[in-house]
């Protein structure tokens, strides 16, 4: 066991900075947990992410995936996170979402989210490596187990903990001999996709009810935005009917909608 576990970390490094790195470094962790699907994201602060890695473009609609580039990942639990400054690690995504999330249309959205789309069954679990880059940047390495499998275990996720050092510096090393030239040749430092959620509705709805709307989106319950906002629950359920109201729609499905028509309109995919 010790042997294969060199081989295939000294295999790893030994790509740092080519193309097939990812490939690698995937095949260094399905031998101590397997898992379906991965990708690499490096996540500059209010700009698209950066795709460093496609573990998952093989069994899923690339549409979806051109979906999320192009804004849907502003709802994705590990985005929030990583833009928040959350610490190197590896979580959970059920610990980094919003007491709703799991409820949300961007969790169960084939249209968005590319494990959704896959024909054979949906996302199980999703954990994530979460890496600082520097320079306002952070990387976030996602596993995820789709169709018939089953969560990873507790102990699954202590021996990936025992590799996080490795993958940390693993990735990077590979930021520093590759991913900082991709990132300046998509031109991403300036995108601020974050004012997508500023001009939703912006000639309708108020500051306020914008900022409700987008912790609606990212899967925040009433009790969860009011502690955000430091407002009482009662107050956003009358923000959240006026919202509604403002909008002719009846409830969140319809919101949705409306985010994923306005960055269409807004041409960013």
């Amino acid at each position: 066991m010790l042997a294969r576990e060199s081989t295939d970390i000294s295999t790893m490094i030994r790509f740092i900075g080519t193309p097939d790195f990812g490939v690698a470094l995937d095949a260094m962790l399905r031998a101590i947990a397997p898992f379906d699907l991965s990708v690499v994201f490096a996540f500059p602060y209010d700009a698209r992410p950066i795709l460093l890695h496609d573990g998952y473009t093989h069994g899923v609609s690339p549409q979806a995936l051109k979906a999320y580039l192009g804004g849907a990942y502003l709802l994705d639990p590990f985005y929030v996170a990583c833009n928040n400054g959350q610490p190197a690690g590896l979580w959970r995504m059920r610990e980094l979402a919003p007491d709703r999330f799991f409820q949300s249309n961007f969790s169960s959205s084939s249209e968005v989210h590319p494990c959704v789309s896959m024909e054979s069954g949906s996302l199980i679990e999703e954990v994530g490596f979460v890496v600082p880059l520097g320079e306002a940047t952070q990387a976030t390495y996602s596993l995820m187990r789709c169709r018939d499998g089953a969560p990873f275990s507790d102990q699954e996720l202590e021996r990936l903990r025992l590799y996080e050092p490795i993958v940390r510096e693993a990735i990077r090393s590979n930021w520093r001999q590759s991913g900082m030239a991709v990132a300046g040749a998509a031109g991403n430092a300036s995108d601020a996709m974050e004012r997508a959620f500023d001009s939703l509705c912006a000639d309708r709805l108020t500051r306020q009810q914008r900022t409700i709307v987008r912790l609606i989106l990212r899967g925040h319950s009433n009790l969860s935005i009011g502690k955000t906002m430091n407002i009482a629950e009662g107050t956003v359920r009358i923000h959240r009917k006026n919202i509604y109201r403002r909008l002719g729609i009846s409830g969140q499905g319809a919101l949705f909608r409306i985010f994923i028509d306005h960055l269409n309109r807004r041409q960013l995919y």
